[in-house]
């Protein structure tokens, strides 16, 4: 693919990869005895209108991230609420569940993805503005691309 045909994707800049896990302490735990962190609280808890498949949603998550280059290491356990995280946890146990991407701009992104046949299956907002959309690309490879403004 030619350079400028991929500097104008929203999947271009790759911020984050998300470890859907049963156990929080115990996966940092394992982690760090492999060198990766420290870790440090994500700011999951702050998000305002949250949506999972489209319904607001008061799911609760715990989280921790640590910098891996450029890329953010997230590792998320679901406590309570329907969320894409339980149901990920549910029917597949751990593992990589989420890339993440920065945009500029989230709503122009969406809308690009929503025409293509994307649909936003958990979205929210930051506090401090910006916010998320998980798109619903699990068809080949099992995982959810998301758009991230921050």
């Amino acid at each position: 693919m030619e350079k400028s045909k991929q500097a104008e994707s929203p999947f271009s800049r790759l911020c984050d990869v998300a470890v859907i896990v049963r156990d929080l302490e115990r996966a940092i735990a394992f982690y760090q005895s492999l060198g990766i962190g420290p870790f440090e609280p994500t700011a999951a808890t702050g998000v305002t209108d949250r949506k999972v498949y489209g319904k607001p949603s008061n799911a609760k998550l715990k989280g921790v991230r640590t910098q891996l280059g450029p890329v953010e290491l997230l590792l998320v356990q679901p406590i309570e609420g329907e969320s894409v995280q339980k149901e990920f946890l549910d029917t597949k146990g751990e593992g990589i569940s989420k890339l993440g991407f920065e945009v500029d701009n989230l709503d122009r992104e969406v809308a690009e993805m929503e025409k293509k046949g994307f649909k936003v299956i958990s979205s929210g907002r930051f506090p401090n503005g910006g916010g998320f959309a998980y798109l619903d690309t699990r068809k080949v490879g099992g995982v959810i691309l998301a758009l991230e403004q921050k």
